[in-house]
């Protein structure tokens, strides 16, 4: 697992991710390949994966678009958190491609992020991530990974992880 930057309990109040304007969107998680495997042999339907190693959206039952179908609107929990997928546990951090590049980035619309992005906490976890991702192991997995390197908007470069290109 890991290590969370954002509290519970600022995730519990907020309206933001697991939510989606439409149903394709970049924002929705992508898995990785044991995630699929994962999540099938924890009798989740296939048909919550697309081809792409999407978790489909469903429709929201509070109103206009998509959530992800493992979020529990009425708690605002996730069904699944205990076996959550990599880009869920990273988030608001996230895997992005820029300029041939693969560079972790942050969601700027997250409101712990906004609040937080210039305290030493957030340097910290920053510090963290960089030398999770650019181990060995991490950085085996996202070459034979490459559907969860997205290309987001409104986030902000944080660092470059150490992929050569043509190894994507």
């Amino acid at each position: 697992m890991i290590r969370q930057l954002v509290p519970e309990s600022v995730c519990l109040k907020c309206q933001g991710c697991c939510r989606f304007k439409e149903i394709d969107s970049v924002w929705t998680p992508c898995l990785l390949e044991e995630e699929v495997q994962d999540l099938i042999d924890q009798d989740i339907p296939p048909a919550y994966i697309n081809m792409q190693k999407k978790i489909s959206p469903v429709p929201n039952p509070k109103g206009e678009g998509f959530v992800c179908a493992f979020f529990a609107s009425e708690s605002n929990k996730c069904k699944i958190y205990t076996i959550r997928p990599f880009e869920c546990q990273l988030y608001p951090f996230l895997i992005n491609l820029r300029d041939k590049k693969v560079v972790l980035t942050v969601d700027l619309n997250c409101p712990y992020i906004k609040e937080n992005i210039s305290k030493k906490e957030f340097k910290e976890h920053v510090s963290y991530l960089s030398s999770y991702l650019n181990s060995p192991e991490q950085l085996e997995m996202l070459k034979d990974n490459p559907q969860i390197i997205q290309a987001y908007e409104d986030v902000l470069d944080v660092i470059e992880l150490k992929l050569l290109d043509g190894d994507k």
